[in-house]
């Protein structure tokens, strides 16, 4: 199976090329320079050029606050971009597994979302996400996608990361606690993105870690197991907030907890507690040494 993995350099991408490859697929992993999600002709050159049985879309445009105030760039690369993608995959008969996320949601649901549950973005990044699944799905009915939430993992840039190297310098924390998901480590994920292409799946899915809590309930567990894996940690308490305490210039959900029986009902997919795969997490970035 030849796959092509875009972002690849990314922090999702990373582990899916990693993963992929331990698994004997063949991957492809074209760099910003060759595959530019602003430079649209730049997409159909590389697929055609390679004809990869599968695309893995980890490419996306993430910075939500800046979506904000930069609305064009992010519908470019989360809509416009992954729509171009699966026309053009759909002209060479491969086919397509589009990472999305939570965010399309509102967070005023009580009950995790469902795949069923009518999308309601707050944000510009939202709302662009949300229009990148309707643009894949309008060019590639067969497609894939599987929206995720609060990823975190030993490279790139992330939530854990930045509470443990705050801790680490004893830095006082005050951390939002009326937000609620569920942290998944992109490790989890890439093993659920190999199965999945080994599958006969098509369509909406949701997958995070089991389990879920708010962003002060995550910092705590992030500076606990952190000690546990032989961090030096200086800060003892995180401070809980309300939103309210600490604007945004883009709105997040209270709530966004997503239902993963659906894809939990696939062969060979495994949803591991959330706190289990922070810890493995904390315990591999120990023994890496430039990826704090």
């Amino acid at each position: 199976m030849k796959v092509l993995v875009t972002g690849g350099g990314g922090q999702l991408g990373h582990d899916v090329v990693r993963h992929l490859q331990a698994g004997g697929r063949q991957v492809i992993a074209p760099t910003l320079a060759e595959l530019d999600f602003m430079v649209p002709a730049s997409i159909d050159a590389v697929i055609a050029e390679h004809r990869p049985d599968v695309v893995v879309n980890c490419a996306a445009y993430t910075q939500v606050d800046k979506a904000e105030s930069e609305a064009d760039a992010a519908f470019a690369v989360n809509r416009d971009a992954p729509g171009q993608l699966a026309r053009a995959v759909a002209v060479t008969g491969g086919r397509l597994l589009h990472v999305s996320t939570d965010f399309v949601f509102d967070g005023k649901a009580s009950d995790p979302y469902t795949e069923l549950d009518h999308p309601q973005p707050l944000s510009v990044y939202g709302r662009s996400k949300l229009a990148g699944e309707q643009a894949v799905m309008q060019a590639l009915p067969d497609a894939i996608i599987l929206r995720t939430a609060w990823l975190y993992g030993v490279h790139g840039h992330n939530f854990v990361k930045t509470m443990l190297r705050l801790g680490m310098a004893g830095k006082p924390l005050r951390v939002v606690d009326d937000q609620v998901g569920s942290p998944t480590w992109t490790k989890d994920l890439a093993e659920v993105i190999a199965g999945m292409l080994d599958s006969d799946a098509r369509g909406l899915f949701h997958y995070t870690n089991a389990g879920h809590t708010s962003w002060h309930g995550f910092a705590c567990a992030i500076l606990a197991e952190a000690a546990s894996a032989g961090f030096e940690i200086r800060t003892r308490e995180v401070e809980p907030i309300p939103t309210s305490a600490y604007p945004t210039p883009a709105e997040r959900p209270a709530y966004s907890v997503l239902d993963t029986g659906r894809i939990s009902s696939l062969p060979g997919i495994r949803i591991p507690a959330w706190r289990d795969s922070l810890k493995k997490m904390l315990e591999e970035l120990h023994t890496c040494e430039d990826c704090l």
